[in-house]
């Protein structure tokens, strides 16, 4: 079983983790309410920072070329750095899950992670 991460209300389950791209810690500081909206977030790794961009599933009605769910391989080969570390996160449908999974899927460590806002005190 894949890990499913809690963040700003949503649940998203991690779909590819190429070269151990996944760090939890990471995506709760760079995670921003903008990528609410889309079905797939990509985080890639470049200079030792965290970049984070969100996609539709191909057929939602504002998918263009540039933010499908299809392009990812286009964004990955033409923005990132060669050959980076990157995961995919895909949001989880309350009543079922859409998936389009890549044929090239590596699934991560089959851990559950819950992200919170807050932060927790410890004992």
């Amino acid at each position: 079983m894949d890990p499913l991460i809690q963040i700003g209300g949503r649940t998203y389950e991690l779909i590819q983790n190429y070269r151990e791209a996944w760090d939890p810690e990471a995506f709760k500081q760079r995670y921003s309410e903008v990528l609410d909206r889309y079905d797939y977030i990509i985080g890639d790794w470049g200079y030792e920072k965290l970049r984070l961009k969100g996609f539709l599933r191909d057929n939602h009605p504002k998918a263009n070329r540039d933010t499908a769910y299809s392009g990812i391989t286009d964004y990955i080969n033409e923005y990132c750095n060669f050959g980076c570390a990157y995961f995919v996160l895909q949001k989880v449908k309350d009543n079922h899950k859409e998936k389009d999974t890549p044929k090239d899927k590596e699934s991560g460590s089959g851990k559950s992670v819950q992200l919170q806002e807050t932060e927790t005190a410890s004992e």
